[in-house]
Order: structure tokens, then sequence, then C-alpha cells
């Protein structure tokens, strides 16, 4: 009966049952030996390849055109926004868009985003908030170009998205969409996706009406593959235009992707027992918590075998900083210690360069790709590698160390009492820091992050790109926090920023981000774009004035270099620094600088109530003292 009634709640592509099914395997393993487990999802995946080949029903639409075709195929794949940027080659899609309004037909809602960086961050920020992979299309070359860096955070972030551009029309006369502009010679290229496909999965050109959808199936599939990413495909004006009655396609494609990673279970036990071993263990993670339910689960076995736990350039809430367990934001204090590392989802666990685990120390890797096989350079330590989806693992994991407990008790408790003093003795130091930074004029960032935590609820969700101090600011709940990719492309969080309230538009988006950041985010598309959909976010700037993570690197690398002897550091100042809340007035959003500490906290609760009651976008110009000060 409980397998019955786990298998009523999957299956249905929904990201609610996913976590129905995730929950329950929870549930599950806690009650059966790993063996059955796996043995019951072996037998579900089985169970849905059957379910799936007597579902083969054909719908039929009528059409005009290849683009309205293209347009009903993503709507029935469930794409449900087109975050585009548009050009000359979008001519047959912007009347497939007129064709389904005048019809009164659903389709894929068209958003216009004008700058391609905004309109990618859109897409990744959507299928953060909902696991929903979304289309973008740019314009040809140049749009592509422009795309490149929110595709490499995409990328580095294993993002789904379906990235479209438009192709230069192929022919010079003959066919409906032929070239008729001069630019239309000169953008094109002898290989277009060359620019971009190191950082897509796939790459394609739609030759033909006949294979559309295929070609639309086969980019959907390869994107949601683990590891997951961007596909890029091109579309000709011609192949758009060409003329067609109607347009067959599987209603229920038989494109099954895989499902789950499930891990060896001699990994697994041979992970057990070094944990069992352990004196010393060492949990470091950068964004296990976007797996369904790895939050809970990573939390339940972190507390029950007393293992600290680091959340490392976090980007997503991963484990809360409630948890006694937590160990704070670097593994620095704890690593050089540790005996056993177990890294969850984390590309970069440690700097070798600065400071290592021992040579003895064993290291574990968790995760979809615990070689990150993309990275042309990654020689960190890899005693055992567990291909895996996170929350998984960490629930297999924990059945196989129960097995272990009784001979662990004693370590578990010295252990508790220790890492929680840890975890208290750090709070204790913040708090002290956040006392110290109070009276700070210019405002000191740690004064700003510990007030923008006293405005969060439970409905607050914080996009963080840069200067945010996480150390001011509680997050417990999955979903809390998002943050910038390790790939560092600026731009990131403004864009994001408004993919997330497009998908929980009940809930109030805080975005953080320093100056450089919110000048790289293209602010007047993202305001305009805010305005337009009716997305009102919070942004907070901390202007410093600078590029402090060039100063911050020039100053590692040369700590007693001339730059920082006299204090100069040229190519990193942003002075003198703009009204940027001036900028958002344009959009009639509210806008307000603030550079007493006293103000912090009551400009935060004015442009909140601007944002919740007035249903207007926001921004704050926190001015920030001088970071070499």
């Amino acid at each position: 009966m409980q397998w019955m009634r786990l298998l009523r709640t999957m299956d249905t592509g929904h990201a609610a049952a996913n976590t129905a099914f995730t929950v329950h395997c929870s549930l599950l393993t806690h009650h059966w030996n790993l063996q059955l487990l796996t043995l019951f999802l072996v037998w579900y995946d089985v169970h849905k390849l059957r379910r799936r080949k007597i579902r083969m029903e054909r719908k039929t639409f009528k059409i005009e055109t290849t683009a309205q075709a293209y347009l009903q195929l993503l709507s029935e794949r469930g794409v449900e926004y087109l975050f585009a940027n548009a050009g000359t080659d979008f001519a047959p899609l912007i009347d497939a868009f007129a064709y389904f309004a005048a019809k009164g037909r659903t389709t894929v809602k068209p958003v216009a985003v004008p700058h391609e960086n905004v309109a990618v961050a859109m897409a990744h920020g959507y299928y953060l908030a909902t696991g929903k992979p979304q289309a973008v299309m740019v314009h040809v070359t140049v749009g592509t170009a422009n795309a490149v860096n929110g595709i490499i955070n995409a990328a580095r972030d294993r993002i789904p998205i379906l990235f479209t551009a438009g192709r230069t029309p192929i022919t010079e006369r003959g066919l409906p969409g032929a070239r008729d502009l001069c630019i239309h010679w000169a953008q094109e290229s002898f290989d277009q996706a060359g620019m971009i496909r190191e950082y897509v999965k796939w790459d394609y050109e739609l030759r033909n009406f006949t294979q559309l959808e295929a070609v639309v199936d086969r980019a959907l599939e390869i994107a949601m593959s683990e590891p997951r990413g961007p596909v890029y495909l091109t579309l000709p004006r011609e192949t758009l235009a060409e003329p067609h009655d109607e347009f067959t396609i599987s209603a229920f494609p038989r494109r099954h992707t895989g499902g789950l990673i499930h891990p060896d279970l001699r990994d697994i036990e041979a992970a057990a027992a070094m944990l069992a071993a352990s004196r010393a263990p060492l949990i470091i993670t950068s964004s296990a918590g976007r797996s369904a339910g790895a939050v809970e689960a990573l939390t339940r076995f972190a507390e029950s075998f007393a293992i600290p736990t680091v959340t490392f350039n976090q980007r997503t809430l991963s484990f809360p900083t409630t948890s006694p367990m937590h160990a704070g934001f670097s593994p620095a204090p704890l690593i050089e210690e540790a005996d056993v590392i177990l890294v969850l989802e984390s590309d970069v666990p440690w700097y070798p360069s600065l400071k290592r685990p021992s040579d003895d120390c064993k290291v574990i890797h968790a995760g979809v790709d615990p070689l990150n096989s993309s990275y042309p350079v990654s020689s960190f330590p890899r005693d055992l590698a567990i291909r895996a989806d996170p929350a998984t693992a960490i629930r297999m994991l924990d059945e196989a160390l129960s097995l272990h407990r009784k001979d662990m008790e004693e370590k578990i408790a010295e252990r508790f009492t220790r890492i929680e003093a840890l975890h208290n003795g750090q709070r204790a130091a913040w708090r002290k820091e956040m006392e110290k930074a109070r009276e700070s004029s210019p405002l000191d960032p740690v004064w700003v992050s510990h007030c923008i935590d006293a405005i969060r609820d439970e409905q607050t969700v914080f996009v963080n790109e840069y200067d945010l101090v996480l150390s001011q600011v509680e997050l417990a709940g999955p979903g809390a926090y998002f943050g910038g990719t390790t790939a560092g492309g600026l731009g990131w969080g403004l864009g994001a920023s408004l993919g997330i309230k497009l998908a929980w538009p009940h809930k109030t988006v805080v975005t953080t981000v320093g100056d450089g950041s919110y000048m790289f985010g293209n602010p007047t598309p993202f305001h305009f774009v805010s305005r337009a959909l009716g997305l009102p976010t919070l942004t907070v700037i901390f202007n410093n004035h600078c590029w402090n993570a060039v100063r911050r690197s020039n100053a590692a690398m040369y700590p007693d270099g001339w730059a920082k002897k006299t204090k100069s550091f040229p190519l990193s100042d942003l002075s003198p620094s703009p009204d940027y809340e001036r900028i958002v007035s344009a959009c009639d959003g509210y806008g307000e600088r603030v550079d007493k500490p006293s103000e912090v906290l009551p400009a935060l609760e004015r442009a909140l109530h601007a944002v919740r009651v007035e249903k207007r976008q926001a921004v704050l110009n926190m001015v920030l003292k001088d970071p070499g000060d």
C-alpha cells in the first residue's frame, strides 16, 4: 500500500510531486534497508517506462507557419516563457504571437527584455525557483554575443535553458524571409554557435519543419539530463516562415532523461566506514540545497552524527545557519585538523594555495558531477567519488552510518558539544562585529547586512551578487537564498531576481549587489521589465565606489606592493559615483540614498512599503566606507 500511495504522487512532472517523491523516499529510507530502497527505485523507473509506452496519443494543431508550430510545441512541452530581445529575425515569431492572441489560443508567453544579459538571468532565476527550464531568444550573432556572459553563468551553475537565436537569412532571394536588409550580410558568420559551444551541452540549427518536434524535444532532454545545463538552437528566418496547415506531435514525448542519479551502494558503505572511523569529520557544501529535500536530509544527518558543516561560496541555501552544526562560511578554521571531508556539491571546496587538508585526510566528493568534468583543471584530492543526487546520497549515507552508531556514541557526544561551542563562539564574534559597525559612517556592510536581516520574514528571498555579509543573516528554509555563480559573470543578480519574482509573485525578493554589479546588470532594462511585468523587487546597492574584488586580489597578491602602499588602485576606481537611486525613478520606482547608520533600517522599511504595499520597485543606494580604510 505504501508503494502504491507513493506512485500516485509521482510521475506528474510537477515540482510539488518531485518534492513529495523525495520526502517519501526519505521516510522509506528509515524503514527499509538500502538494498530494498534501491530495488524500489529501479522498479519505479521501469514502471514509469511502462506507463509512458501506453501514453502515445497524438495531438494535431491548426497552424500557418513553422513559427506558430514552434511556439505551440514549446507550450506543450511545459515551457511557460520566452524571454526575448528581438531583431529582424523575429518577424515570423512576432506574427505567430499575434496569430495566437487573435485566435484566443494559449501559448508560451512572450517577455520583451531590452538586454540579453537580463533575459538569460531571468530564465536562470525562474529555474532556480521552479525547477522548470525556460526559453530565451536573441538576435542572431550580435544577440548571442551579448548573452554569452549569462550563458557562462548558467553553464557553471548547471541551469537548463533553451537558449535560441535567429540566424541571418540563408537565402538572398526566392523564399519568404530571404535577405532584405544590409545587416543580413554583415551579421552572418561561418559558425554562429562557435562563440558559445564550449558553454552549452548541445547546439544545432533547425533545418526544416519536419524535424521540429525531434529537435526541440532533443534540446530539452539534453538540457534536463544530469548534469543539467543550457543548450543552443538557431532558427533561420526562412525555416520559421515556411507555410504549413497543421502540426501533429506526440502528446507525451518518450524522452526519459534518467531521473535521479542513485549512488553505488559500495561507495555509500565505503564513505560510511570512513566517517565512522573519523575523529574530526567535516562537510563542505555550496549548492546541495538545489536538490529537493537536501536541506532537511543534510541537517538531520549532520546533527545526528555531530558533523560540522560549512556553507562555502554558497549558491543556494543548503544548510540552516541556525543549526548548532553550522560551522560558518569558510572551511579554514577546521580544514587542517579534519581527517575526513565530505565535499557535497561544491566545485571549489577550499583554496589550495591558502589552506588545505593534511595529506592524511580522506576526501569524499559527492554530487551530480563530483569530478567537475567541464573544468579544464580541478586537482582536489578525491579518495572516493559518489555520483548521485545530493539528497539521495545523504539519505543513503545516513542509513549506512546508522549501522555504526553504537560504536560512535561517545565520539558523537563529545563532538556535538565541541562544535556547538564553536558555532556559538562564531556567532558571538559576529555580534561584536555588528556592534562595532553600528555607528560607522560612511556605512559598514556588516551593519547594512544586519539591518537587511532585521526586515526579513518567512516570505523573503535573498538574491546576493556580492557584498551581503552572510554572518549577519539568518538563513533557515530552502529557497531563502540564492547567490551568484562561481563563474563570476557580473550582472546576474538583477535579472535573476526578476525571474524568481515572476515564479514566486507572493514573495518579497531582496537583491543585494555592489555598485559595479548593478551597472553590469543593465539597470535600465532591469527596471523597465520590473515595471512592465509588475514585478516589484527591492535592490540594495552596496556602494563602495570601486571594484573591491579587484582591489582585494591586488592586495592579496602584493601585500607590500605599490598599490597597497600608495592606496592607488588603477582600473578599480568607480568614482565619481552616480546617483544610482535616481535611475529607478525613470520607471516609477522608489529610490533613496542612505549614508547614515541610523537611517539604514528606516530606509529599508520605507522601501519595503513601496514594494509590498505600493507594488513599486525600490532601490537603496547604501554609501559605504572605503574598503581600504
